[in-house]
């Protein structure tokens, strides 16, 4: 009877560890949470910060990755500031990779809001 091949993890996709979730995804789900939230439609929001609705549209879908003058744009007209936004998303990215980096986010978190 013939043994099957072993794996080998630098060959074999699936022993690779998946990819990291990027900045613009997660502030994107961030934003679309945050808005929901408010029961704010998309075209209002956008409005308010003065860019299109597609491309917020696009932000929240994580297609489009904003500057941080959009970022506060978008921020102010939901009532949230850059620094709550910025810190919610490193909390959801850090969430998503496990406890360790989870705690090591939390430190960074506070020492931005410290240095803020």
């Amino acid at each position: 009877m013939s043994q099957s091949p072993q794996r080998n993890e630098s060959t074999d996709p699936s022993a690779r560890p998946a990819p990291e979730r990027l900045w613009r995804q997660v502030v994107g789900e961030e934003l679309r949470a945050i808005r929901l939230d408010r029961d704010e439609s998309l075209r209002t929001v956008a409005m308010r910060a003065r860019v299109s609705p597609q491309y917020l549209s696009e932000i929240e879908r994580g297609f489009k990755e904003p500057s941080s003058e959009i970022l506060a744009a978008i921020g102010a007209s939901l009532d949230t500031s850059l620094l709550d936004l910025t810190t919610a998303v490193a909390d959801r990215l850090a969430a998503s990779s496990g406890p360790s980096r989870a705690s090591a986010a939390r430190v960074s978190a506070a020492a931005f809001a410290l240095a803020a």
